[in-house]
């Protein structure tokens, strides 16, 4: 799981007034096709005429079909105004709507408008993790108790929408909402608006973006309205935030108390998703909507698009919401195993291994069919019922999903599945509700299976297995493990900053789930349960939004950035052997690139003695030295930066993370040398002494000036410079290598830990 990469939003002042000159467009430009644009304006750039800014955008799509009209004489109350999809006003500041291309690009090259950013649609990232974690109930509580388990916090949960009536989200010995509290319960089809209560305080939903492009909803499949009809929301808001439910299970496995991360902080649904995806205006209209409303913390398992900062609406409303004072938790994505992405099961053996339950024939999917590629993933239509029925079924993973395959083997008559990986999925396994009985196996166990079903085949001997169940397993060892579908580093966008930052629970979650969706999530299975198990960073993002409510709980004084920091600084990258982290995918041990600063050590978060902190200058800074534009900068910031002089003196590593990270370009150099400066504020013991301990990556040379930091307060910031210094290796072009370590910053109670990563790359 990944934070989001978060940055700051500005308020900024400018006073002008300007004619938006729009031409007539031609018989040409009518007929292109318009898609949806996020445009981004000069706040005080509003002519006076206009009552509003909302005034002000209709007017000016109003002028794209006249010829040459000047906003500042058009009537401000005139006209149709259906084209503005959203407009926002806390995030940042701007409207979405509908152009053609052409139409786009007269609007960007206006005087007073910042940028014209074309829509992209994302995708969601799809108990007894709180155990897990360390966080349990009684006298030595720790966390939960020091933060009286996140009470008042508000967390904001962008994603599908809730159900509401769950018991995750009772409201039981809950008092009023915080007095900050300004949203609202927007009632819809299905959802009045008393479904809301003192737990979940607020519900709204937005589909103006999806319907631009997508036409009216169908209501038969989807709800207009906060309530949830994909169950993705509902998990993740209670994985978060959800309370004590005894007994707790999916169809029976899995059984005990479910709880979120923070049980008694209040919950606010923000419905953005749908059928067709998640549309960044809408995405953008529910940040804007819940920085007003007053929520501490917004969690989005939502997303899939790479481009530059000031191309993302994400990163745009999470600049916008930092700003605010409002932690921001993003999951990073289910791209893994490979790089710049950013469970119980039975084995299976041929012959009489497993006697003592009845045995089943035993197929291959890929063997059957005209069509082997499609047979052998078992995508709808492909298996002959004649060779299937009766049978247990090797499927391959891979094309449409692990629950669709299941169907479609029960369909052709096959009475259980077993699904393999595929050799990029490794030896990762995933439980799912299959709508048959089903399990799942590693890669090598795949090409282990199909070579007994392929020799059992040659010998005449037809071959045969069962499955069997042997319940929830607990304590497994060795644990934690980075899942398979985890995305990973680097940082595709900006190399020098370590993503992801942190990985948190995300395989196998049991969390709440609605009622009108089967626990496979197919339209077949009419099955129902009050908890469902799902796995993808979308599980770990909630576990961090959660624990980010309780740090703001105990500490309110903290800032987004130190939330995070003290996160990152006491995170773990060993496992219950004492070992690295293994990677699910291969069996190897993982690295940072993996795990990042490491897994979420909520207990020691608490009181981590030093935290980097970061404000909205060091973000300019940080985008001045990306080299970006001013003009992009003020997309993000809404500040017109200066990045001359001292600004530009530094470099992107200069950002005051938690993690330092030198990417060296072998220009036929032999030593490479690059230094970073940080400042860390004392958030422990008034007098303390912190000495530095400095674990060098293989082949480094890593030095800290000071080597010791001497605080006298409580609040008390002091800075230290490190120099990395790496030769170089011989690398065939275009390759790179990783090596990573880390310096420790400790007072002999705390211990500040930052991984330093050296990458040396070898130019084309």
């Amino acid at each position: 799981m990944a934070i989001y990469p978060i940055c700051n939003f500005l308020f900024c002042t400018y006073f002008l007034v300007i004619s938006l000159l729009i031409f007539s467009p031609s018989a040409t430009q009518e007929a292109e096709q318009r898609r949806t644009f996020i445009i981004h304006v000069q706040h005080d750039a509003k002519p006076s005429i206009f009552p509003t800014h909302k005034h002000w955008y209709e007017s000016s799509l109003r002028s794209l079909s006249t010829v040459t009209v000047s906003v500042n004489a058009a009537s401000p109350d005139s006209g149709d105004a259906s084209r503005v999809i959203h407009s926002y006003d806390n995030v940042f500041h701007g409207f979405s709507a509908k152009l053609s291309a052409s139409e786009a690009q007269k609007l960007e090259s206006l005087s007073g408008i910042l940028a014209v950013i074309p829509e992209q649609v994302r995708q969601v990232h799809t108990t007894r993790s709180p155990e897990f974690l360390g966080l349990k109930t009684g006298d030595n509580a720790g966390l939960l108790k020091e933060s009286d388990f996140g009470s008042d916090l508000v967390i904001g949960v962008i994603d599908t929408g809730i159900w509401p009536e769950r018991e995750s989200f009772n409201d039981r010995d809950l008092g009023p909402p915080p007095a900050k509290w300004k949203g609202e319960c927007v009632a819809g089809e299905n959802f009045p608006a008393s479904l809301c209560n003192r737990k979940l305080i607020g519900a709204r939903y937005f589909c103006s973006g999806y319907e631009a492009t997508n036409g009216k909803m169908n209501e038969t499949n989807e709800f207009r309205s906060p309530r949830d009809s994909d169950g993705h929301g509902t998990h993740t808001a209670s994985i978060a935030a959800g309370r004590y439910v005894f007994p707790a299970s999916t169809l029976g496995y899995a059984r005990g108390v479910a709880a979120g991360m923070a049980p008694k902080a209040r919950l606010a649904a923000y419905k953005v998703c749908w059928n067709a995806g998640c549309y960044d205006s809408d995405i953008l209209a529910a940040f804007d909507a819940a920085v007003a409303d007053g929520v501490d913390v917004i969690s989005l398992s939502v997303g899939g698009v790479v481009v530059p900062y000031y191309l993302d609406a994400i990163a745009i409303g999470a600049f916008g919401a930092f700003d605010a004072g409002v932690f921001v938790s993003a999951s990073a994505g289910n791209g893994g195993p490979g790089g710049l992405t950013v469970t119980n099961v039975a084995p299976v053996y041929g012959g009489p291994a497993l006697a003592h339950d009845k045995l089943y024939p035993l197929i291959y999917a890929g063997s059957e069919g005209s069509d082997g590629y499609s047979s052998s993933l078992c995508l709808e239509g492909s298996l002959d019922p004649n060779a299937v029925r009766g049978k247990i079924v090797l499927c391959d993973r891979g094309i449409n999903s692990r629950a669709a395959k299941g169907e479609v083997v029960k369909k052709a008559g096959g009475i259980g599945m077993i699904l393999a990986n595929g050799v990029f999925d490794g030896e990762g396994l995933v439980a799912d509700c299959h709508v048959l009985p089903a399990t799942a196996v590693g890669a090598t166990s795949g090409d282990e299976i199909r070579r007994y079903i392929q020799s059992a085949m040659k010998s005449k001997s037809p071959p045969v297995a069962t499955i069997i169940f042997r319940g929830t397993r607990l304590h497994v060892a060795p644990a934690p493990v980075v899942a398979s579908f985890s995305a990973r580093g680097p940082n595709p966008e900006t190399p020098e900053i370590l993503k992801p930052d942190l990985i948190a629970p995300g395989l196998n979650i049991l969390a709440a789930w609605p009622d009108n969706v089967g626990p496979s999530g197919i339209p077949s299975d009419k099955r129902r349960t009050e908890f469902n198990i799902l796995s993808g960073t979308s599980m770990a993002c909630p576990h961090v939004s959660g624990l980010a409510a309780l740090l703001k709980a105990a500490h309110p004084e903290w800032s987004p950035a130190a939330i995070r920091s003290a996160l990152m600084t006491t995170a773990y990258s060993h496992d219950t052997r004492g070992e690295t982290m293994i990677d699910e995918s291969t069996g190897n041990s993982s690295t940072v690139m993996d795990y990042g600063a490491g897994h979420v050590h909520p207990q020691k978060a608490i009181d981590p003695g030093l935290v980097y902190d970061l404000n909205s200058y060091d973000y300019i800074d940080f985008l001045c030295n990306s080299n970006y534009t001013t003009k992009n900068i003020q997309v993000v910031t809404r500040k017109a930066a200066d990045c001359s002089g001292a600004k530009r003196a530094g470099h992107v590593g200069n950002l005051n993370y938690p993690t330092l990270t030198a990417v060296f370009q072998q220009y036929g150099k032999h030593k490479l040398s690059t230094h970073f400066i940080r400042t860390v504020t004392n958030v422990g013991s008034p007098e303390s002494v912190y000495t530095v301990k400095i674990h060098p990556p293989s082949g480094a040379v890593v030095t800290v000036e000071p080597e010791r930091l001497a605080f006298r307060r409580v609040g008390q910031k002091l800075n230290f410079l490190v120099r990395v210094q790496a030769e170089a290796v011989k690398l065939s072009p275009g390759s790179s290598v990783v090596k990573s370590g880390s310096i420790v910053w400790s007072d002999g109670k705390h211990f500040v830990t930052s991984p330093v990563v050296v990458t040396m790359q070898q130019p084309l």
